[in-house]
């Protein structure tokens, strides 16, 4: 018979047992009885030769083999009972574990997918991003020339591809949309080691100029746009005016991590024999490539270093306006891709770690205030024969068992944290798609579940079994609280130390987006409604495309409730980036003085007016700046100063971008204008009349001043717009307000799970405060009625109390402090206008605690306060 059925014949064996001894013991008393003793005398010797029958029952048992599985079921059961008579104990317990847990697998879950699980493709480590470098350590896209270059150069890379962002227009007998897509290169899908689920993969042969206009799609549009007909492959789609003809179809796992909104691809198909002067060259390019078996990142880049001194040539006839790179910049794709969101993510871990150990320390905390209370019990079963460690088994099953019930609640906390997570988080967020709870994450939570289970019962179990326990029968129970004190306070001081420590981070963060958002943007952000147009089509040549947002802009003019309109190349925190060389007239040497690379915006009359950008002086674009008429130019305030140091910069000249067109002249200076984000200060700018603009943007922003609520106008707009075009996608339809809001996405993330857990650490820590002055009130009652008898009065008393529980918190705030000063360092990337180490943050927080402390301490401190000395005396 095996153990397994040892154990589920337990008790038909033990009944077998008690039969089988009592025929010994009769036996034995019978074989005395016929030796000539006395009937009484034979059972006494019987029972003393052979043994106490529950000792031999014992042993028997433990010869079986499954005394420790019978043991195990017995400690859980009386566990269970245990926590069921003690409802406030088992809730409180279970909560607090069930938030540290929950909060735990939740971000688990989030960083998991980004910074440790491999990137969904074959032999990921493989795939590298490359960059060029600029001379001031900035990372810029690279040039076709250089990877045509790269590609017949290098050797440790069996593929390489380059991409860039396309935004077609797909147009049918259903309202047109613009997608989101990229341009690249044939071996794109080759570098990141997948290829169509239906269909083929790009050829050489279509990335040819003037090649075939074919297409891959997404599942998703395949489902969306096509109703994931299968016969799509070979079928022709429209866009820009185009007919491309679908050759694949990507699976519905494809994770495309460099474009994740990307939902088709076409070939790059430039031209491979243009000189260096051409477009192709200019630094647009983002560029991935796989290593070679054997080949490692060092090799690669030594490699390219070579290439890029083979280039040294080329690169010196290329236009000036473009910039020469310093070097090649090789980075694994996985460290690519989470470069920006690595900080903040290792921020949050170190957060939600904190409010683990809070919550950890506070269970900690219940425990030994339990074990105090069942002193008597665990000397009552030391007396009957209990070992230690069959009283450490006890303690650590309980807790054990408070932790799975924690890690149970704790995975519904963890479903509603990951979509708190996902609805929080920044759009720049990488693998958001992957953020789930997973396998992964569940085998996290068993394993955080029962390493919290040993860690806050091994201290509690420990002491107990430590407790001189036979002491314990004679003790009352205010002795068995006082037992325990000084290990909970420690636990307090620890807990208040880790909240200050969260608290600071929290406050910290607040302070920081209170100074972004104080910084001028440059313009007026109330009600202002902004939406982007675009134009598709052959039919669109630069006259047609400036005629429609001509039309365009006087329908939206005509709308009610509209104050002012315009439309602009690129929008001031939009996420647009339209940067070109500026040079400005000859100086003494007869040449065009250059190297300003500025954001060159080319609007239509009335745009700095709907945006409310102040003129500094000079005048503004009107509706005498067209075609044909003298070229004027607008520069930001931050250029004038650079260039002009003082100087009248109205009257000068200036090229932007290309030199072989007409010279612009300076007619005003503008106040500068936040366009990347609020904390960045690049802000050197030029403002062109888009009818003299020497090509037609296909996109524009239009910019719409509101009379009142400018969202509600947005329906009223894209009619006004469409009366002129219906075949035109509008898109990112948004209030300025919201753009500006967008641009601290990542520290607002970060700010709401800062504040998410101090408050939680916080509650806790006063939840721990009250415990340990609620129970020094009971071990101390006596004193407090001697006190009273003796004439303190009830202020004297409240006092004292008091004084007790803002001394803990006084040595937590201290030791906080150092922490805070250390921790805070991981925020520095993240903080904006303030040191981590602002005074004020401080202070604060050492307010709040101390605030938060008093409350706590003063619901104990009032029932002392009212203590009876008679009765209390009495009850000695």
């Amino acid at each position: 018979m095996n153990w397994w059925q040892r154990l589920w014949h337990r008790q038909q064996m033990d009944e077998q047992l008690d039969k089988e001894l009592h025929f010994h013991l009769e036996q034995q008393t019978a074989d005395l009885i016929a030796g000539g003793l006395a009937p009484d005398e034979a059972r006494r010797q019987a029972r003393l030769t052979f043994g106490g029958p529950t000792q031999v029952t014992e042993e028997c048992r433990e010869a079986r083999g499954t005394r420790w599985l019978e043991d195990l079921v017995q400690d859980f059961l009386y566990t269970v009972r245990m926590l069921r008579h003690k409802p406030g104990f088992t809730i409180a317990s279970v909560i607090t574990l069930a938030l540290g847990i929950g909060a735990s697998a939740a971000i688990f879950s989030a960083v998991d997918p980004i910074l440790f699980e491999p990137l969904p493709y074959p032999h990921a480590s493989k795939i590298m991003m490359i960059w060029d470098g600029s001379r001031d350590g900035g990372r810029l896209p690279g040039t076709f020339g250089a990877f045509r270059a790269m590609v017949e150069r290098s050797r440790a890379f069996e593929a390489m591809a380059v991409m860039k962002t396309w935004q077609p227009t797909i147009t049918s007998s259903a309202q047109p949309e613009r997608l989101e897509g990229q341009r690249v290169s044939a071996s794109y899908f080759q570098v990141l080691g997948v290829i169509p689920t239906l269909g083929r993969d790009f050829q050489e042969s279509d990335d040819q100029f003037h090649g075939p206009n074919v297409a891959i799609l997404s599942d998703t549009l395949w489902r969306r746009r096509f109703g994931g007909d299968p016969s799509i492959i070979g079928q022709q789609v429209k866009l820009d005016g185009d007919s491309f003809t679908v050759i694949g179809v990507m699976s519905k796992k494809f994770e495309n991590i460099l474009a994740p909104s990307a939902e088709l691809w076409a070939p790059l198909q430039y031209d491979r024999s243009l000189p260096p002067q051409s477009r192709e060259w200019g630094h647009h390019l983002r560029t991935i490539a796989r290593l070679r078996p054997g080949a490692t990142q060092t090799q690669a880049s030594l490699e390219l270093g070579q290439v890029l001194r083979d280039l040294a040539s080329i690169y010196s006839r290329a236009n000036t306006d473009y910039v020469t790179p310093d070097r090649f910049i090789v980075n694994p794709l996985q460290d690519d891709v989470t470069r920006s969101v690595k900080p903040a993510l290792l921020v949050v871990i170190g957060a939600v770690m904190l409010v683990l150990l809070v919550a950890c320390v506070n269970v900690t905390n219940l425990l030994l205030a339990r074990g105090s209370q069942r002193r008597a019990e665990f000397a009552m079963r030391a007396a009957l024969g209990a070992a230690r460690m069959r009283l450490i088994r006890q303690l650590l099953t309980e807790s054990l068992l408070l932790a799975s019930i924690g890690g149970i609640l704790g995975m519904v906390v963890a479903e509603v944290g990951v979509r708190a997570l996902l609805a929080l988080s920044p759009s720049g967020l990488p693998r958001a798609n992957a953020i789930t709870l997973n396998g992964t994450v569940f085998v996290f939570g068993l394993a955080l579940t029962t390493l919290i289970g040993l860690m806050v019962g091994l201290v509690p179990a420990l002491q107990a079994s430590r407790d001189e326990l036979n002491a314990g029968l004679h003790q009352s129970a205010r002795s068995r609280i006082g037992g325990r004190q000084m290990a909970r306070r420690t636990l307090v001081i620890t807990e208040v130390s880790l909240a200050l420590v969260l608290l600071v981070g929290a406050g910290l963060l607040l302070r920081s987006l209170q100074r972004l958002f104080a910084v001028d943007s440059g313009f007026n952000a109330a009600h202002l409604l902004t939406m982007q147009v675009q134009t598709s089509g052959h039919r669109f040549d630069d006259d047609t495309t400036r005629l429609f947002f001509s039309q365009s802009i006087d329908a939206v003019r005509n709308v009610p409730g509209v104050a002012a309109a315009a439309f602009t190349s690129q929008l001031p925190l939009s996420g647009d980036l339209d940067e070109y060389g500026v040079h400005f007239d000859p100086g003494p040497d007869g040449r065009p003085e250059g190297g300003y690379s500025v954001f060159r915006y080319a609007v239509t009359p009335g745009y700095l007016e709907a945006m409310g950008i102040p003129l500094q002086r000079g005048r503004l674009l009107n509706e005498h700046d067209i075609a044909g008429a003298p070229p004027a130019v607008l520069i930001s305030e931050s250029l004038a100063k650079r260039r002009f140091s003082g100087q009248d910069p109205i009257g000068h000249r200036l090229h932007v971008g290309r030199q072989d067109v007409p010279w612009y002249t300076i007619v005003g200076v503008v106040g500068d204008v936040k366009q990347l984000s609020l904390a960045v200060t690049e802000s050197n700018a030029v403002y062109v009349p888009a009818a003299q603009w020497y090509f037609a943007d296909d996109a524009m922003s239009l910019a719409v001043r509101a009379h009142g609520d400018a969202a509600a106008l947005a329906p009223a707009i894209r009619d006004a717009i469409w009366s002129v075009d219906k075949d035109q996608p509008i898109v990112r339809v948004a209030t300025m307000d919201k753009l500006v809001a967008a641009t601290a996405a990542e520290r607002r993330f970060v700010l709401i799970l800062f504040e998410a857990f101090g408050l939680v650490a916080l509650i806790l820590a006063a939840t721990g405060i009250y415990g340990v002055i609620s129970g020094s009130v009971s071990e101390r009652i006596r004193e407090i009625g001697v006190r009273a008898a003796l004439g303190a009065s009830r202020s004297n008393i409240l006092a004292l109390v008091l004084r007790q529980g803002l001394a803990l918190t006084t040595l937590g705030i201290f030791i906080g402090l150092a922490g805070a000063m250390v921790a805070s360092q991981a925020l520095v990337s993240l903080l904006f206008g303030i040191s981590r180490l602002d005074p004020i943050t401080y202070i604060g927080v050492i307010l709040l605690l101390t605030g938060v402390s008093m409350v706590a301490c003063w619901v104990p401190a009032w029932r002392a306060s009212r203590v009876d000395p008679s009765i209390t005396l009495r009850a000695e």
